[in-house]
C-alpha cells in the first residue's frame, strides 16, 4: 500500500510511478509538491520516479493568496 497525506491508501502496483498515483487519486490541481519518505521530487521526475510498496507520500496543493 502506499499512504498519501496520511488520509488516504492506494493499492502499489509494480512499476507505479508519482504520475500513476495523482491519476488514480485524481489529484488535478495544477501546482503540486510531492514528497516520498520525505524527499521533495521535483515535477519533471513525476513520470519516472517508481514507488515502492509503503512508500509515505504527501501531495501538497499549492496556492496563492494573501492580503
Amino acid at each position: 500500500m502506499i499512504r498519501v497525506n496520511d488520509k488516504f491508501e492506494v493499492q502499489w502496483k509494480p512499476g507505479m510511478t508519482i504520475r500513476d498515483l495523482l491519476r488514480e487519486l485524481n489529484f488535478t490541481f495544477p501546482r503540486l509538491v510531492i514528497s516520498v519518505n520525505g524527499e521533495i521530487v521535483l515535477r519533471d521526475r513525476w513520470d519516472t520516479f517508481t514507488l515502492k510498496d509503503g512508500d509515505e507520500v504527501k501531495v501538497i496543493h499549492m496556492t496563492a493568496g494573501g492580503a
